[in-house]
């Protein structure tokens, strides 16, 4: 039997399953330029996903047989097989991860297998995989936010009444608790949670149907391919559809907004760990040493972290910028939007891995925290506060406590060292009872209300963080 001129060869430089139209075979570096699977077999499972679903819609809908449906399932899940042993044999002259399934489907179950793409065009087929390959990967992102929120509560509670300085403007403004810092951590990471979640709605639609970008004349059901594939719904318009990319930008910005927040701790994990704070110790397993200096334990982990969000700032720059020329309907510019969405998911997970185990797992220096928290006079508000108590005006108390805190400056010592008669010097209804507001320990227990730094409110925060956290998780169980 003579081989089919229409089947897939590298051998005949128009047998691609587009080529029909072509005299002359794709120049050889404008075949190895134009590829994309190199990077977009990474979405085998969900263009397996789609095809599976698509022939059971059309089966459904009379345009293939049952029988027809089930040799293209089985077909697929030998492919998807294949791939997963690393046995099958990706072709740079089948371009894509789409063409490159396809070939092999209709190699292993012949005339069959050219019918799979009825009613669909790969302008279609690779949104579908793209929103399938991000819900996934969303889902992911969120359990390991949850994760390291768990660890951040176990910390809190841990810690709950460690005093340390809290600063402004890096310098010691008000005596907190660890466990207050570490729910600070918390909140930033709920926020991100919520934002992935809600940029799932919007990834969760269904482009399949739109074909190239007018839709089809088959009578495809929609709904029936969406439920199958666990999409909330479809995309309405045709022409949107198939040249959408704000979900992945959308996503690439929330990714941005935790490496962020990651950032922000990387940078205060560097800090405290310095000879100048000596505030934690890091576990080992997240440091290394110096190929010269013998005593040096770096923070390479946090450092990396924070150089890496650099990285996926730069992948949203390159998707909103990939995006902001391009016409209606798909354009080929949008083969550039895998990489840099598959970099950020990536550099974004292995972030969240590292802090999730690292950050839990740190050991705090509380002597050294509480000697620095009694450094830059951190109760000087508590000192305001308390004659405001006593009927003094509060900018009149900040003005007696400005000149409190020279002298201590002059003296060298804290505004709890100085003698009582200094401080009725300042003002005669400062009693006794002032010191027991100017310890830091006292300056942090004034502080019991909701979303203060008071233990009392850091137990609180962390019993009903807890139940939220756990609600959440059942829900989405």
């Amino acid at each position: 039997m003579p081989p089919d001129p229409a089947a897939p060869s590298d051998a005949n430089p128009a047998a691609k399953l587009w080529g029909g139209r072509f005299s002359e075979a794709t120049d050889a570096f404008v075949e190895a330029f134009t590829a994309s699977v190199g990077f977009d077999r990474r979405l085998y499972a969900q263009d397996i996903a789609g095809s599976i679903a698509h022939a059971t819609m059309l089966a459904e809908v009379g345009v293939l047989t049952h029988a027809e449906a089930d040799a293209i399932t089985a077909g697929l899940d030998e492919i998807r097989a294949e791939i997963e042993a690393g046995a099958f044999a990706w072709s740079v002259a089948r371009e894509d991860v789409h063409m490159n399934i396809e070939a092999r489907l209709i190699e292993k179950i012949g005339e069959t297998g050219k019918k799979l793409h009825t009613g669909r065009s790969r302008n279609d087929q690779v949104a579908t995989d793209i929103r399938l390959w991000l819900r996934d990967a969303i889902d992911g992102l969120i359990a390991q936010v949850r994760q390291y929120q768990h660890g951040l509560l176990d910390l809190a509670e841990r810690e709950y009444a460690t005093v340390m300085p809290g600063f402004t403007h890096l310098q010691t403004a008000q005596p907190v608790t660890f466990g207050h810092h570490m729910l600070a951590w918390y909140e930033m990471l709920d926020r991100d949670a919520e934002r992935l979640a809600d940029c799932r709605r919007r990834v969760n639609r269904l482009p399949l149907g739109a074909a190239a970008l007018a839709g089809t004349s088959y009578p495809l059901d929609r709904e029936l391919t969406a439920r199958l594939l666990g999409f909330e719904g479809i995309c309405r318009n045709s022409l949107d559809a198939v040249s959408d990319r704000d979900f992945a930008i959308e996503f690439t910005s929330c990714a941005a907004l935790i490496m962020m927040h990651l950032s922000r701790q990387a940078e205060e994990l560097i800090l405290w760990t310095s000879a100048q704070f000596a505030f934690i110790d890091l576990p080992d397993r997240y440091c290394t040493g110096s190929s010269i200096m013998p005593q040096k334990k770096n923070p390479d982990v946090p450092e990396l972290v924070r150089g890496k969000t650099g990285r996926v700032y730069g992948h949203l720059m390159s998707l909103l910028t990939l995006m902001k020329g391009q016409p209606l309907a798909y354009n080929k510019d949008n083969q550039e939007d895998k990489e840099p969405l598959f970099d950020t998911v990536d550099t974004l997970a292995g972030s969240l891995r590292a802090f999730g185990d690292m950050v839990p797992s740190l050991r705090t220096k509380a002597s050294n925290m509480l000697a620095s928290t009694k450094k830059g006079f951190s109760t000087a508000t508590d000192l305001a506060d308390y004659l405001v108590g006593r009927g003094l005006p509060f900018r009149d108390a900040h003005e007696v406590v400005g000149r409190a805190v020279r002298l201590a400056d002059e003296r060298e010592c804290d505004l709890a060292e100085l003698p009582l008669a200094d401080l009725q010097g300042f003002d005669a209804r400062i009693g006794e009872d002032v010191y027991d507001l100017l310890t830091p320990e006292g300056s942090a227990d004034a502080r019991n209300l909701p979303g203060g730094t008071a233990p009392a409110q850091v137990l609180a925060r962390v019993a009903e963080a807890r139940a939220a956290l756990a609600r959440g998780e059942a829900s989405s169980g």
